[in-house]
C-alpha cells in the first residue's frame, strides 16, 4: 500500500523499500501521533533495532551522490527541475566560442535523431516479424503447406482470391490421410484446439514468471508514463522480448485479441533501451518522455499502416502537444512505416492485412440513415463492452481467478477455441475475418464464406450477428488476461461483423422493393449495384472502435488512410461523431481511461472541469493533518527516523506555523546519508535546521527545500486549482494565509477529484515494486482498494 506524500500518518517502524512508496496518495491521521511515537519509541526493540541498522550505514562514511534525479518506480517526476536541466544544457552550449559552439548542440541534437531512427527501423522490424509470425502459428492450427512447413497459408496460396480453392495448402486430416470425415473433423478440432491453448499458455507462462508487465495492452501504463509517471520496469529490454513474443503466440492462439495496442508498448520499450546509452536521457526524464511519444506514435503507424494516424493519435490521446514532439513523432512514424512497406510482411505491398480501398461512386443521401445507425450502436455496445471488462476484472482480481492466472488463460483459450471452431468467420483469424469484411463483392473474384451470396442474405446475417454477439463476449473476459493483448482489432471485428450484415439488410431491401422512394438515387435495375457492404464494415467499425476508445480525430484519420476515398471521409465522421456522444452518455471514460483508473496511476486527463462553487478546501489536506518538520525544533535523530521510514513523498518545513518550504524525502535521504556519525547519541544531539543561521553549530539543511512552489489561498475555486495541475504539470500546491501554511494538494488528490465518479477507482491497484517481482500473482488481495475515501 502507498501513502501521500503529505497526509498524516503512523510510521512504520520496520525498514521499507524504498520501491514501495508512492509520491501522491492520500489519507490522514493526527500528526502529533507521529511526533509523539518518534519523540518516545526509543526504548521499543524494533527502534533499536533500526538504530543499528543506522549505525552500520551512516557510520560507515559519506556516500557519493548519483548526478541527476533519482526516481524509482511509483514516483512522479518533478517537471520544474526537468525542464530546469534541458534549458541549462542549452545555455551551457551558448558559453562557448568559435566551432564548439557550433558542434556540440548539433552532437546533443543528434543523439535525439539517432535514438528516433533506430527505434523507427526497429518498430517496423518487429512489427513485419510479428506478421509473419502471428499469420504462420495461426495457419498451423489448420494446416500447412505442402511445399513448405514454414509458409503461410497467405503465402503458400499467393494468387488465388478469398474463397477459392488452394490445393498446394492442406489441412491436417488431408495430409494424414483420414478417410472418415467423423474422424476429419475429430482430428481437425484437436489440433486446432490443442495448439491454441498450448500458444496461449505458453506466452502466459513467460509472462508470469520472466515480465509482469508485459500483460494487458499496455496502452494506460504508457499514457501515465508520459504524464510525468515514473515505471521503468514497465519499459525493460527484458519486458520488451517477452511483450514480443508472447503477442505473437497469444494472437496466434485465436483469443479475442489484437497485437496494435501492444506495438505502442513496444516501440516504447525499444526507444527506452535505445536512450539508455545515452547519459542525456537516463538523467532527463523530461527529454526520455519525449523519445517515448515519438516511439508511441510509431507503433501505431505500424499497427494501422498510418503514419499521420499514429502522429494524431500521439496529439490527441497521449497528449504529445509540444511541437518539436509532434515533429518527431511524425518523422518516427513515417521510418517505421516505410520499413514495413519495404518488408512487405503480406506480399501485397500494403501496410495492413485488411487495407481496403472504398468505392469510387458517391455515396446515397438515405445511407446517412443506417451509417447514424451503425454510430448509435457503436456507442451502446462500447459502453457496454467497457463496463462489463471493469467487472469482469475487478472480479479476477477479487475472485478465485487471482490466484490461478495461467489457469485462466488456459481455460479462456479451450473455450474460445472449440466455440471459435464452430463458427466459421471466428474460425479464421481476426486479421483475415476483418479483410474479407471490408472487401466489396467481385463476380470475377471467390466469394468468401457466402459473404456475396445475395439468396442466403438472412443466413448470412444471423452467422455475422452471432459472431459480434460472441466476440464482445470473448473480448470482455480475454482483455485483462495475464497476455499480451490489445482490444483495437477485435473490437474493430465486432464492429466489421455488425456493419456488413447492416449493409447486407439494406441491400436486401433494395433488392427486393428497388422501386421505393428510399432508393430512387440508385439505378433502377436492382441487379446494378448501389449497396456497398464493404463500406458499412468500415462504418461499423469505426463506430465501435471509437464508442470503446473514445478516440475522434485520430480514429477518422487512420480510417481514411485505410479506405484511401476522400469522398468517403464524411460518412466516418459522422459514424465517429455519434458513436461518442452516445457512448459518453454512459460515462466519459474510454477502456484506457477506465484502466488508469482502475490501477490509480497518477495520470491526469486533459478533460475540462467545472466545479459547482467548491474551493479548493473540498480536496486540501489541512495542517493539522499534515506531517510537517519544524525547523526551529527538530534533530538529526528525528529526520532519520523520518526519512528512514519513505512513508512520505515529502513534508512542509515550517517555523511555528509559518511556511518556510518543502522538502522531499528523497532529498532528505541523501543529505543525511552524506555525513559520519561517531555514535547514535550524536543523532539526538545534533541540531538541525532549514533556515540559514550565522553561527549555527548543527546541521544546515536549506540547501534541500524546493524552489518556491506555488502558494494559494483557501477561497481560490476548485476548477482554477484543477486547471494549474493540467497545464502545469505541478505534484502539489502549498495553501497559507497571512504567511502560514493552511494546507496542501498533490496530484493524486486532483485525481481523485476527476475520477470521484468512476466507482472502480483504484479497485486493481498494485504495488509497483511487488508487482515487477511478480509477487502480485501469488497472493490473494487483502483490500481492492488500498486508499481509503
Amino acid at each position: 500500500m502507498s501513502v501521500d506524500a503529505h497526509s498524516a500518518g503512523q510510521i512504520a517502524p520496520e525498514r521499507q523499500a524504498w520501491a514501495s512508496w508512492d509520491s501522491n496518495t492520500s489519507h490522514s491521521k493526527d500528526s502529533a501521533e507521529i511526533h509523539n511515537r518518534v519523540e518516545h519509541d526509543a526504548e521499543d526493540a524494533l527502534l533499536r533495532e533500526e538504530m543499528s541498522t543506522l549505525d552500520d550505514e551512516y557510520m560507515s562514511g559519506p556516500k557519493v551522490q548519483q548526478d541527476g534525479p533519482r526516481y524509482v518506480d511509483g514516483e512522479t517526476i518533478d517537471w520544474y527541475k526537468e525542464e530546469a536541466s534541458s534549458r541549462a544544457e542549452v545555455q551551457h552550449f551558448q558559453t562557448y566560442r568559435g566551432l564548439r559552439r557550433l558542434v556540440l548542440p548539433l552532437l546533443a541534437a543528434s543523439k535525439f535523431w539517432f535514438v528516433i531512427v533506430i527505434t523507427g527501423v526497429g518498430v517496423g522490424v518487429v512489427g513485419a516479424f510479428l506478421d509473419i509470425l502471428v499469420a504462420w502459428l495461426g495457419d498451423l492450427r489448420v494446416g500447412r503447406c505442402t511445399y513448405g512447413f514454414f509458409y503461410s497459408q497467405s503465402q503458400c496460396c499467393k494468387g488465388y482470391d478469398a474463397g477459392e480453392i488452394c490445393l498446394e495448402w492442406k489441412a491436417w486430416s488431408q495430409w494424414f490421410d483420414v478417410p472418415s470425415l467423423g474422424l476429419q473433423s475429430l482430428l481437425q478440432s484437436f489440433i486446432y484446439v490443442f495448439l491454441a491453448v498450448a500458444f496461449a499458455s505458453v506466452a502466459a507462462y513467460f509472462v508470469k514468471m520472466h515480465a509482469p508487465y508485459a500483460f494487458h495492452t499496455g496502452i494506460p501504463e504508457i499514457k501515465a508514463i508520459l504524464g510525468g509517471y515514473v515505471l521503468d520496469s514497465f519499459l525493460g529490454p527484458w519486458t520488451l522480448l517477452i511483450k514480443a513474443v508472447g503477442l505473437a503466440l497469444a494472437v496466434a492462439s485465436g483469443l479475442s485479441l489484437g497485437k496494435e495496442g501492444p506495438l505502442v508498448h513496444i516501440a516504447c520499450c525499444m526507444a527506452f533501451v535505445a536512450s539508455r546509452f545515452f547519459k542525456a536521457f537516463r538523467e532527463n526524464e523530461a527529454e526520455k518522455r519525449r523519445i517515448l511519444a515519438a516511439a508511441a506514435t510509431a507503433g501505431v503507424s505500424v499497427a494501422f499502416g498510418s503514419p499521420l494516424g499514429g502522429v494524431i493519435f500521439g496529439i490527441e490521446e497521449l497528449d504529445t502537444y509540444h511541437e518539436d514532439v509532434a515533429w518527431r513523432a511524425f518523422v518516427t512514424s513515417v521510418i517505421a512505416a516505410v520499413t514495413l512497406q519495404y518488408m512487405d510482411p503480406f506480399g501485397t505491398s500494403k501496410l495492413v492485412l485488411f487495407g481496403v480501398t472504398a468505392s469510387s461512386e458517391p455515396w446515397k443521401a438515405f445511407e446517412l440513415i443506417p451509417w447514424l445507425f451503425l454510430g448509435v450502436m457503436g456507442g451502446l455496445l462500447g459502453a457496454l463492452l467497457i463496463r462489463m471488462n471493469v467487472a469482469m476484472a475487478v472480479y479476477r482480481r477479487n475472485g478465485p481467478l487471482y490466484e490461478w492466472p495461467l489457469l485462466e488463460v488456459i481455460g479462456v483459450t479451450a473455450v474460445t477455441a472449440a466455440v471459435s471452431y464452430l463458427v466459421v468467420f471466428l474460425r479464421v483469424p481476426t486479421a483475415e475475418l476483418v479483410a474479407n469484411l471490408f472487401l466489396e463483392c467481385d463476380a470475377s473474384k471467390g466469394d468468401y464464406h457466402g459473404l456475396c451470396n445475395l439468396d442466403a442474405i438472412s443466413e448470412t446475417v444471423f452467422l455475422l450477428l452471432l459472431t459480434a454477439a460472441l466476440k464482445i463476449v470473448f473480448t470482455i473476459v480475454t482483455f485483462g488476461m495475464m497476455i499480451p493483448a490489445g482490444i483495437f482489432l477485435p473490437t474493430i471485428a465486432i464492429g466489421a461483423c455488425l456493419g456488413r450484415a447492416v449493409g447486407l439488410i439494406v441491400q436486401g431491401i433494395h433488392r427486393a422493393h428497388p422501386g421505393a422512394w428510399l432508393f430512387s438515387a440508385c439505378p433502377p435495375d436492382p441487379t446494378v449495384r448501389c449497396i456497398s457492404p464493404g463500406f458499412y464494415s468500415v462504418i461499423g467499425a469505426t463506430a465501435m472502435l471509437g464508442g470503446v476508445t473514445r478516440m475522434t480525430v485520430s480514429l477518422v484519420v487512420i480510417m481514411f488512410e485505410l479506405t484511401g476515398a476522400l469522398s468517403h471521409v464524411l460518412p466516418i465522421m459522422i459514424a465517429v461523431m455519434s458513436s461518442k456522444w452516445v457512448a459518453d452518455a454512459f460515462g466519459k471514460e474510454g477502456i484506457y481511461a477506465s484502466w488508469i483508473a482502475m490501477r490509480d496511476y497518477p495520470w491526469l486527463s486533459g478533460a475540462e472541469y467545472k466545479d459547482s462553487g467548491e474551493t479548493a478546501e473540498r480536496c486540501m489536506t489541512s495542517i493539522e493533518n499534515l506531517v510537517t518538520i519544524d525547523s526551529d525544533d527538530c534533530n538529526l535523530h528525528d529526520l532519520v527516523i523520518l526519512a528512514r521510514a519513505r512513508q512520505f513523498h515529502g513534508y512542509p518545513v515550517v517555523k511555528g506555523k509559518t511556511l518556510i518550504g518543502y522538502v522531499t524525502n528523497q532529498r532528505l535521504y541523501e543529505a543525511i546519508e552524506s555525513r559520519r556519525f561517531e555514535s547514535p547519541d550524536i543523532l539526538q544531539r545534533t541540531r538541525c535546521t532549514f533556515v540559514r543561521k550565522p553561527l549555527f553549530d548543527g546541521v544546515d539543511l536549506s540547501e534541500t527545500l524546493e524552489p518556491p512552489s506555488i502558494n494559494l489561498r483557501n477561497e481560490v475555486s476548485l476548477e482554477l486549482v484543477v486547471l494549474m495541475f493540467q497545464k502545469l504539470n505541478l505534484r502539489y500546491i502549498m495553501f497559507s494565509r497571512e504567511g502560514c501554511l493552511t494546507g496542501m494538494v498533490t496530484k493524486k488528490d486532483i485525481v481523485s477529484v476527476m475520477t470521484s465518479q468512476f466507482e472502480q477507482r483504484a479497485a486493481l491497484y498494485e504495488d509497483p515494486a511487488e508487482f515487477a517481482r511478480g509477487a502480485v500473482w501469488r497472493r490473494k488481495p487483502q483490500n481492492a482498494n488500498p486508499h481509503p475515501p
